[in-house]
């Protein structure tokens, strides 16, 4: 009865919303129950392989690898078998136009569990990550983050993160870059998130200029909540050096507005002129 007068009073139920295509998606690409197959079956196995292998012969090395190299090494080697696995090409621009010697902070955006691979097998040097504390529930995972010397912050009690913070601090300034990603988890939809200013306390109170970093492609080919890997080719893009010379912990937002603005110039496809 309802319905009947909402129809004949001309009132219409709301059209239900558009899902928004990804930012990088393939027009006429399907990923259908083939790709499924793939994933389930082939590339998600090796990859819990590969994780299982290399983490176990990782341990006894790890004990006695104080500066992280060996263990470096290793993730390295997990993510080049996992970049080879997933049969998506990665094409690397700007990286030539950094003075990778120096320690920088690479400010990167956070679309999906491969980002690590990808960057662990295209920035060609060792690094260390910023990283949540509940990372290290991960069996294997977890063991080899803390015993490599990553950057583990708790974002529900910052005070416990407060050593690691200082540590973090003291090797950048004797010469380890430092990956973050600014807006302090995945995307879910693919779009980037807004950047928590202090993300870049470190690179300030280290003074050391701040990379930005887009990693397209890697939310189309692995979204949260999903284990279908759909292969298709990504882009890391690297953009020009921001300074922090100078700059105080007042200048945190203006910094943190200044390289997002600079990773979505990287990430966002850009309109031809005059359009």
């Amino acid at each position: 009865m309802n319905s009947s007068v909402e129809v004949e009073s001309g009132a219409q139920a709301a059209p239900e919303p558009t899902p928004r295509r990804s930012p990088h998606a393939i027009l006429g690409e399907n990923y259908g129950w083939l790709s499924r197959l793939r994933s389930y079956l082939i590339l998600d196995p090796l990859i819990w392989l590969y994780t299982l292998i290399l983490g176990l012969l990782a341990l006894p090395g790890g004990l006695f690898d104080r500066g992280g190299r060996r263990l470096h090494w290793f993730s390295w080697a997990w993510s080049w078998l996992i970049v080879k696995t997933i049969l998506s090409p990665v094409k690397v621009t700007g990286l030539d136009k950094i003075d990778t010697a120096k320690p920088h902070v690479y400010a990167v955006n956070h679309a999906s569990a491969m980002d690590i691979p990808v960057l662990y097998v295209y920035l060609p040097f060792q690094f260390r990550i910023v990283f949540k504390k509940e990372l290290l529930a991960y069996p294997v995972v977890g063991w080899q983050l803390k015993r490599s010397g990553q950057v583990c912050i708790d974002q529900q009690k910052p005070t416990n993160s407060i050593a690691a913070i200082r540590s973090a601090v003291k090797s950048l300034k004797a010469g380890m870059p430092l990956v973050i990603y600014p807006e302090g988890g995945r995307t879910p939809d693919g779009e980037i998130k807004p950047f928590l200013p202090g993300a870049f306390f470190l690179a300030i109170k280290a003074q050391v200029d701040i990379v930005p970093v887009a990693l397209v492609g890697t939310y189309e080919l692995l979204p949260m909540n999903t284990y279908h890997i759909r292969c298709r080719p990504l882009e890391m893009r690297v953009g020009e050096p921001i300074s922090t010379v100078g700059l105080k912990m007042r200048d945190l937002e203006a910094v943190s507005a200044k390289v997002q603005k600079a990773v979505e110039d990287l990430y966002y496809p850009q309109s031809p002129a005059g359009a």
